[in-house]
């Protein structure tokens, strides 16, 4: 998937969520952006205004802020289904390889003639007997755009879809993809990390970290790395690139860790969650050990959060 073995494959849940920061991602926030510039580069905001060469490139800053909030305004507005028709059938015009990741997805721009806008194309499909990553060796490794598909359809069964961006099934130049709206986002956590960036609202940010733990579980990805956890406007999280989960394991990655809390209602919703109801929505993107393997690792989830509310009290797991 995006972001590969390299230097930034931090597991997803080994990190800290936020705590409280400038907040980057509005007009709010602008005179806070520059604290944190003046931070990042050692100084105060008034040193930066006696500061010929500092004042030009905070200016640089707030005006790149500034375009990007009216691009943002100018996003369209559609349904997800209008997104998902819009991206099965609008003509493709312009294409250009992305650098990130080990698979370089296609940045694509799609227009139906009244709406314009980019989209993420991946036609990875690679299944080995044996494969030797940087992590160790895996048996059976699989690395397909189907699963980006899956986790979509997993994520709206669950009503966590306003966490992942709308991924479709369309064939290009010959090649069969995932392809999925291009995010509104302004930086991923790579280089939230970078610039030490904090959520100006800690409790927001966790819970929102808290779903994301969860769902990486349920769907045991294998690649689950902070290019691939983007952040858009008012810092909302997106999880994006699922093409190494699905994975055949029944157990969970060390959930002391990793399931701290969860949503009340996607708890709700993971006790309600049917093997038939998964394995029909997914039948052209996993098979049925896959889908087996899901809710092996649904059961633990529940489970574990149900031990967890027993020790601790409800209103200490559930939100």
């Amino acid at each position: 998937g995006i972001g590969g073995e390299g230097v930034n494959s931090t597991p997803l849940w080994n990190f800290e969520a936020g705590g409280r920061r400038a907040n980057i991602l509005s007009c709010r926030s602008v005179v806070k952006v520059v604290g944190s510039v003046a931070e990042f580069w050692g100084g105060t905001p008034m040193h930066i205004v006696h500061q010929q060469g500092r004042r030009l490139a905070v200016a640089a800053l707030l005006c790149l802020i500034c375009t990007c909030i009216v691009r943002a305004a100018d996003e369209p507005t559609l349904t997800k289904e209008q997104i998902k028709n819009f991206l099965l059938t609008a003509k493709i015009v312009k294409s250009q390889r992305t650098s990130k990741g080990i698979t370089n997805p296609w940045r694509l721009t799609l227009t139906d003639g009244t709406v314009t806008h980019d989209a993420s194309f991946q036609p990875i499909e690679e299944h080995q007997a044996v494969k030797q990553l940087a992590s160790g060796t895996e048996m059976g490794f699989v690395d397909s755009y189907k699963y980006n598909i899956a986790a979509y359809q997993l994520a709206e069964m669950l009503g966590m879809d306003d966490m992942l961006p709308v991924y479709v099934e369309r064939s290009w130049k010959g090649d069969r993809g995932s392809l999925s709206w291009w995010l509104p986002v302004k930086m991923d956590e790579v280089e939230r990390h970078k610039l030490n960036l904090k959520a100006p609202d800690s409790d927001a940010w966790n819970n929102q970290m808290y779903k994301i733990r969860v769902f990486d579980q349920l769907v045991y990805d294998s690649d689950p790395n902070l290019t691939n956890v983007l952040i858009g406007e008012d810092w909302k999280i997106y999880r994006i690139d699922f093409t190494r989960a699905f994975r055949q394991s029944k157990d969970l990655k060390n959930p002391k860790d990793n399931l701290v809390r969860c949503d009340r209602k996607l708890l709700e919703k993971l006790k309600a969650l049917d093997a038939n109801e998964v394995a029909e929505k997914t039948k052209h993107y996993l098979d049925k050990d896959a889908v087996k393997a899901v809710m092996a690792r649904r059961d633990k989830i529940v489970e574990y959060f149900q031990k967890l509310i027993a020790e601790k009290g409800e209103n200490e797991v559930l939100y």
